[in-house]
């Protein structure tokens, strides 16, 4: 990927729905140029679709968070089976550095969030903690 398709690719993250006379003009080439690119980053694998992010979608979940979590011993996988159950939470990942897991939830208010922190942290094998709420969200990756 050269630098026009880096550009292409930022201004399709700002707006997914720009026309290829839109982008073009953005961008400083033809419409041609940019549905060559369009086709040949799509064909590579490079672009796998586009997306629609609703005003619902994070209605849904109007508090958010992180939850970083370290967890002793070897019971990382009993511990990411066990969030996985948990509905409030969205998303798990394993990370370095000082914590082991980051948890994404999602839940209708902050005591049902408080309420979900508390059942996570009582889980055996979760040795520490830190939660940082989301406040906005400036660029979302759906």
């Amino acid at each position: 990927m050269d630098d026009l398709d880096q550009r292409l690719i930022s201004a399709l993250r700002h707006d997914a729905r720009a026309s290829h006379s839109d982008l073009a003009a953005q961008l400083g080439v033809t419409r041609a140029t940019v549905r060559a690119r369009l086709a040949r980053l799509e064909a590579r694998g490079v672009i796998l679709g586009y997306s629609v992010v609703l005003k619902e979608d994070r209605l849904a979940d109007p508090v958010r968070g992180l939850m970083m979590i370290g967890i002793e011993g070897r019971g990382t996988e009993r511990i990411l089976r066990q969030l996985a159950g948990f509905s409030a939470v969205r998303g798990v990942h394993s990370t370095n550095g000082r914590w082991d897991v980051i948890a994404e939830i999602g839940t209708e208010s902050l005591e049902a969030f408080d309420e979900v922190l508390a059942r996570i942290r009582k889980l055996e094998g979760v040795a520490t903690s830190e939660t940082s709420l989301l406040l906005s969200t400036k660029k979302a990756s759906n």
